[in-house]
């Protein structure tokens, strides 16, 4: 089953982003209520500019990443890629659930092997740790 039409807008202008490596345009497609599940935080990381901050960042730590499969039905999508943190190669999947505007409202990373996703949140931590910090405490 396909992506109900705004969803797949959304989804085609992520894909664009991704492929540019430009996410000025990535508030556009993040519900402001969306939330970030990591494949390493206990909790997840709700609202827009915190979901933007992971995303966006997360973008530019993966080295030679490429999407490969796309699964679909109705409000959701999970795609598979593959990716590098320096010489730790990871398989991954992004989770996205769509609201009926076709933003992203709810997007779940998954990640493995284990030593990807560490690599990844050591990463993350290291580069925008500080600014999580101070975006979860003025929530």
């Amino acid at each position: 089953m396909p992506l109900v039409p705004a969803a797949q807008k959304s989804l085609t202008n992520w894909l664009a982003m991704i492929a540019e490596n430009d996410f000025h345009d990535l508030p556009s497609i993040i519900a402001a209520d969306a939330v970030f599940r990591s494949p390493v935080g206990l909790k997840p990381y709700p609202g827009r500019e915190l979901v933007c901050l992971m995303l966006s960042t997360a973008a530019r730590i993966f080295e030679d990443f490429k999407y490969h499969r796309k699964f679909f039905n109705d409000q959701n999508a999970a795609l598979e890629f593959s990716a590098h943190i320096g010489d730790i190669e990871l398989k991954a999947i992004h989770l996205i659930r769509f609201n009926a505007a076709g933003e992203f409202v709810e997007i779940e990373k998954l990640v493995r092997p284990m030593e990807g996703a560490k690599a990844l949140g050591s990463a993350m931590g290291s580069s925008i740790g500080p600014q999580i910090r101070a975006l979860r405490a003025a929530a």
